[in-house]
């Protein structure tokens, strides 16, 4: 059966969903669908009084379930019969997801879903694994070191992996036995609705996950700066995460993640496997259109290989062909919106207006909705708007090395290091480079994160803090006490 569908016979479910049902509310934002440009349905803001009913909801079905204190593998199974429903509806969760965002049909159901319920199954196992130990202490005393949830968390998400970034969010907070208020992006609201809706569906308790819509200034600050939330996850751009940490300052103290923005390099040297460095390096920022945090959008490579590897990346980007998201063939996705659009070719025509050289792209694309051409851009310094500002789409620029110091000069951001890229055959080399990174993530050889779960993803600099993902992120939704016995 084809994943394709027509657009307009998708109703996707507006409202919030609060106590384990969809809250019906008026929409006050315009939503346009980003393959054609069409308005489809508009999103509510849930201001202070929604956002405490959410956070009450929350607090009563972690009181009621008494989820945090059950027998850990009780929420593994519930994780689990989750994780297998997401897949079994996963036509009609992709179906609402591929309407409002940039993530094509097809994508949706053989990575993002798939992977989704994947890494929930592989949270929810760490459950029953990972708690509290006894320690060293003399022979009068026994020392113990408890680990407890933290109660309710509050979880923002961004627009451009919607589902994705649920995931990331929902399964470590809740296999680590918390309640969770999820704010997903305004611009990509409807598929958070849905997953809460399947969960409950699947056996967790109803009020566990509560989903509130809204936009930043008004949802956001009402949840970040709750005195119940007690923790804070958000990923998003520094701004934003800037935003929130001012904003929990002025409203108390609490942990947070934070997984921000990046502007990250990838180096290629001489001796390494061109064609497939190019591959992953034209793939790194045609993948989403290049709307990704950790889009290596800084190419970095060695002068005497330069000419080769670019001519190989720019046949690979002329080979892009834009479609609607809702076409299960389509490969190269738009723009999330028109603004985001336009902020793109303001800075790519900024850093042409700074002396770059475009070698190719630099304007929107001839077809309907949101899509902007692959962009090369040649002849850059470390001050053009290119290098320095994260762009969120589909722009590389290419920079020229002759020494390891000179590349790893080249690499280094004043504000950024979420992730990198290596292309090396020399092991040596790979080291001393992994050593040296201002990076959260190193990839050597390759350019895009695996099924290898265990590894954590976050950055150094203003890219982030905390991490997302392997055992960190469940350790991070846990709080330890100290206790000692006299015997």
């Amino acid at each position: 059966m084809s994943l394709s569908f027509n657009p307009d016979t998708i109703a996707p479910p507006v409202g919030h969903f609060i106590g384990g049902e969809l809250v019906s509310a008026k929409g006050a934002m315009e939503m346009r669908r980003p393959s054609d440009g069409k308005s489809y349905a508009a999103c509510p803001v849930a201001g202070v009084d929604l956002v405490d009913r959410a956070v009450e909801s929350a607090k009563a079905a972690l009181k009621a379930s008494n989820w945090g204190g059950v027998r850990p593998r009780e929420r593994t199974k519930a994780l689990h019969a989750w994780a297998d429903l997401m897949e079994a509806e996963a036509q009609t969760l992709a179906r609402i997801e591929a309407l409002s965002s940039t993530r094509p049909v097809g994508q949706l159901v053989a990575g993002d879903i798939a992977v989704t319920a994947e890494q929930i199954r592989f949270f929810a196992e760490f459950a029953d694994k990972e708690g509290s130990e006894l320690v060293p202490t003399d022979d009068a005393s026994l020392g113990m070191i408890m680990s407890e949830p933290y109660g309710v968390v509050g979880a923002i998400t961004p627009w451009n992996f919607p589902i994705s970034m649920a995931g990331w969010k929902l399964g470590p907070a809740l296999a680590a036995g918390n309640a969770v208020v999820l704010k997903p992006s305004e611009m990509t609201p409807f598929s958070a609705i849905f997953m809460a809706e399947l969960a409950v569906r699947a056996g967790l308790p109803a009020g566990l996950i509560n989903v509130v819509l809204g936009d930043g200034p008004t949802t956001g600050t009402a949840l970040t700066g709750h005195p119940e939330i007690a923790k804070v996850s958000f990923t998003g751009s520094t701004r934003a995460g800037s935003a929130i940490m001012e904003n929990v300052a002025r409203t108390g103290v609490k942990p947070m993640t934070l997984e921000l923005g990046g502007k990250s390099p990838q180096i290629v040297f001489a001796d390494a496997d061109l064609d497939k460095a190019a591959t992953a390096i034209a793939g790194s920022v045609t993948f989403n259109a290049g709307q990704a945090c950790v889009a290596g959008t800084r190419l970095i490579v060695e002068k005497s290989v330069a000419d080769r590897l670019t001519a190989s990346i720019l046949e690979k980007m002329k080979a892009v062909r834009p479609g609607p998201t809702w076409e299960e063939t389509t490969q190269y996705s738009p723009i999330i919106s028109h603004g985001q659009r336009a902020r793109v070719d303001g800075i790519v025509r900024a850093a042409v207006s700074a002396g770059g050289e475009c070698l190719i792209g630099g304007g929107a694309m001839e077809a309907p909705g949101y899509f902007y051409e692959p962009t090369l851009i040649a002849n850059v310094s470390q001050g053009n708007p290119a290098i320095v500002e994260e762009i969120f789409g589909p722009v590389l620029t290419i920079q020229t090395f002759d020494s390891e110091e000179e590349a790893l000069a080249l690499s280094s951001h004043p504000t950024y290091g979420l992730a990198s890229g290596l292309f090396t055959a020399d092991l040596s080399r790979t080291i001393r480079f992994a050593r040296r990174l201002e990076a959260g993530t190193v990839w050597v050889n390759r350019y895009s994160r695996s099924r290898d779960h265990i590894l954590p993803t976050g950055g150094y600099k203003r890219s982030g803090i905390g991490k997302d993902l392997g055992r960190e992120v469940y350790l991070a939704n846990r709080r330890t006490k100290s206790v000692l016995i006299s015997l």
